[in-house]
């Protein structure tokens, strides 16, 4: 019987996959075409209920039962006019993933007669069962009630799944007792707490501005890798990565995977995928071939942070379904394969005024230069007050594999700003001694925006192993990972710099207090927050062993590993900066801990697992075959009476494997021990850690290394799993 390796080889070649592609030749043809634009709510609502919708989204006003009512049936008719049977609520629950349950419009009256509705209650809340979904202990199992709540800042949109249609409701979902249970509820508590502080900000440059809004242009990379060659490596199915395999003779030391020519197969399935969210109104624009072979990378248009990180879980759903009908297999997973690079989701953050003005870009006045200034430094003085957090909210398994190794930033948090900005803080710093005063007028007036061609020439070549880099006109966060729900490090990002805003406020007003013209008060608390926070500031190559050296000098954290960083969540500081702007309460950052901490353990449990079965079921019995034929060689070339020197290379790589048999056997029954042992850890941190150094960090490497030698020496005709060469190179 043919192994599924050469089977999928096989079939690969022979029955080469064709999908149809269906589009329009203009995006702007189907573009939202199954989303609940203003423009199609202003068709379906009376004027009434449209007013009362608007009215929520851009103020975040409540909407009454009444008003409910006739949305609901506004979008039911919408939803209704497209096909549309069934509805649900759309939500993001700490599993990671995106979560629904599907009602239909269908119910019968009293006197059994069959009639379609959607009342106003059901679009604005629903109760699934919260007790199922991580909670961190905030739920108990007999305690199982949950809420969803609608959230009209994010329109709802129509899934199609087949020839099956769904309206989905975007919603948050809290507990009973009002403690949130998923990713939205935090990252819109953040957006409108930034959103105050900022203002309060701007209102020193600029009394109109009265709303300042997050934005967010997030970077998926992923790697696209034949279906039937990925069903044949049960690690890729069961932990999105590979545990083993070797590097192949031809992996990325080229340099002709990136932006070169994307292969056919994968256009047709990007386009495939992009055609989708187009109608699902995700604004993608960019899609390019990656630095690993079979990677790639596609990247939208900019958006409001809430439908941004909406879109961009919808996103990672609609490439693995569409994927499936070109027999394809997206691996979201930060490191698939060893000795290429990885995938992030780099996160591209900025701030907008309602006047139209972004926040991090070097204005055409002095004043609007002093306003990006403020903005910057509060920036650069959030990132290095809270690098612990930030690092924490980039935390996983799967990035552990990936920070520090090839394109991806190290573990420390620090700040890449370019040469020219740079030299903009020195001359503010130095400019004075101690403080900034009236006769400093020159400083007050930087012109930065004269040199605005410098600024873009000098970050055209960023440092790619930054985590956190300037861009030209807003900041890229760069250690995210691909996997990610982008709201995590977002709901971060946001808190720290509403708290960084705050006290920056507070103490120009207390300058001001004190008699300072307010220009004079705002250039002595930047140039202080620039003391305080150069430290962060990283120009050099963030992978030298002399930049770890001198984080340490610094006073940077450097923590590597998943359960270690997740401390930072309960440090009583960053408690205190949470609760203070209402983003979490106590217990809601205990239990994300211990739910951050569960993921973790889970993962590297079900990693280690998948190693042992894979060794001992595929890699063993295909090594000892071939030993056996070595055995049966060996054999009778000592009966035909040659000499021992006939056959002393065979011998040798039998010795070799053997070798390597036993170091993978013996270190296969350790690990099962050290697994066992760390199952009856009851602490859930003191579990994670053991996991991660005496699981993880003193087996999987050496278990490893002797397969992927095995894979160099067994013939490759009984060997098992596909290889690197097979999965990353044919499509």
């Amino acid at each position: 019987m043919q192994s599924l390796r050469f089977n999928a080889i096989d079939n690969l070649i022979s029955n080469p996959v064709e999908v149809k592609v269906e589009g329009s030749s203009k995006i702007t043809a189907i573009f939202n075409e199954n989303v609940f634009t203003q423009q199609v709510a202003r068709k379906y609502l009376s004027d009434e209920a449209f007013k009362s919708l608007i009215a929520s989204i851009r103020g975040g006003k409540k909407i009454d039962r009444s008003m409910g009512n006739q949305i609901a049936n506004g979008l039911r008719a919408w939803a209704e006019s497209k096909g549309v049977t069934h509805f649900t609520h759309w939500f993001q629950p700490l599993t990671g993933l995106s979560a629904e349950k599907h009602d239909s419009f269908f119910t019968l009256k009293s006197d059994g007669t069959p009639i379609e509705e959607f009342e106003g209650a059901a679009l604005i809340q629903q109760e699934p069962d919260a007790s199922s979904f991580p909670s961190g202990g905030l739920r108990a199992t007999f305690e199982a009630r949950g809420y969803t709540a609608w959230d009209p800042s994010s329109p709802a949109f129509i899934m199609e799944i087949g020839q099956g249609k769904t309206l989905c409701i975007p919603t948050i979902f809290v507990s009973y007792t009002g403690e949130s249970l998923d990713a939205k509820t935090p990252l819109l508590k953040a957006v409108v707490a930034l959103d105050k502080a900022a203002v309060d900000v701007c209102q020193y440059f600029d009394k109109n501005i009265t709303k300042v809004t997050a934005t967010l242009g997030w970077e998926q990379e992923y790697f696209v890798v034949d279906a039937g060659l990925a069903n044949a490596r049960p690690d890729l199915i069961l932990t999105g990565r590979t545990v083993f395999g070797h590097a192949p003779a031809k992996g990325q030391q080229l340099e002709d995977h990136y932006f070169g020519a994307i292969p056919e197969r994968v256009y047709a399935f990007m386009r495939d995928f992009e055609h989708e969210s187009y109608k699902l109104g995700i604004p993608i624009r960019t899609r390019h071939n990656e630095v690993a072979p079979a990677q790639f990378e596609c990247a939208p248009i900019f958006e409001e942070i809430n439908l941004a990180v909406d879109h961009n879980t919808l996103l990672m759903d609609v490439m693995e379904r569409v994927a499936k009908r070109h027999s394809l297999k997206v691996l979201l997973h930060e490191k698939p394969f060893a000795g290429i690079n990885g995938s992030g989701k780099h996160n591209n953050w900025s701030m907008a005024t309602d006047t139209g003005v972004n926040l991090l870009a070097p204005g055409k006045t002095p004043k609007t230069n002093l306003m990006f200034l403020a903005f910057f430094v509060n920036t650069i003085k959030a990132v290095h007050d809270y690098a612990d957090l930030l690092r924490a909210s980039i935390a996983s398994a799967g990035n552990d594999h990936r920070l520090g190794a090839n394109e991806a930033p190290p573990a420390i948090i620090s700040i890449f700003i370019g040469k020219y900005l740079s030299e903009v803080l020195k001359q503010v710093e130095s400019r004075v001694s101690g403080k900034f005063d009236e006769q400093d007028e020159a400083m007050l007036k930087l012109d930065i925006h004269k040199s605005i061609p410098e600024l873009m020439l000098d970050n055209t070549d960023r440092n790619r192993t930054s985590p956190f880099a300037f861009t030209g006109n807003k900041f890229e966060f760069r250690a995210v990972g691909s996997s990610a729900n982008c709201a995590n490090a977002m709901t971060t990002l946001n808190t720290i710099m509403a708290e960084t805003l705050k006290h920056f406020k507070i103490e120009v007003d207390g300058l001001i207090e004190k008699g300072e013209k307010k220009e004079v008060a705002i250039m002595q608390v930047i140039q202080k927050y620039i003391v305080d926070s150069k430290n962060v500031l990283f120009e050099g190559d963030g992978y030298s062993d002399e930049w770890e050296k001198e984080a340490a000098r610094r006073g940077l954290p450097n923590v590597k590993t998943t359960p270690l960083s997740l401390d930072a969540y309960i440090t009583e500081k960053n408690k205190k900066l949470f609760h203070g702007n209402e983003i979490y309460n106590h217990a809601e950052l205990e239990a994300r801990h211990e739910i951050m901490l569960e993921a973790y353990i889970k993962k590297v449990q079900i990693e280690a697992r998948v190693m042992g079965d894979l060794a001992t079921t595929f890699i063993l019995p295909s090594a000892i075959k071939y030993q056996n034929v070595l055995l049966t060689n060996i054999k009778g070339l000592k009966e035909t009476g040659l000499s021992p020197a006939t056959y002393a290379n065979q011998l040798q790589v039998l010795e070799k494997i053997s070798e390597h048999v036993n170091m993978v056997s013996d270190n296969v029954e350790k690990m099962i021990e050290e697994r066992k042992s760390a199952n009856e850890i009851s602490d859930t941190r003191a579990k994670a850690i053991a996991y991660c150094d005496k699981v993880k960090g003193k087996y999987f490497d050496i278990i490893r290394y002797h397969v992927d030698k095995l894979e160099l020496l067994v013939d490759d005709s009984y060997w098992l799993l596909p290889k690197y060469r097979e999965i990353l190179f044919l499509r």
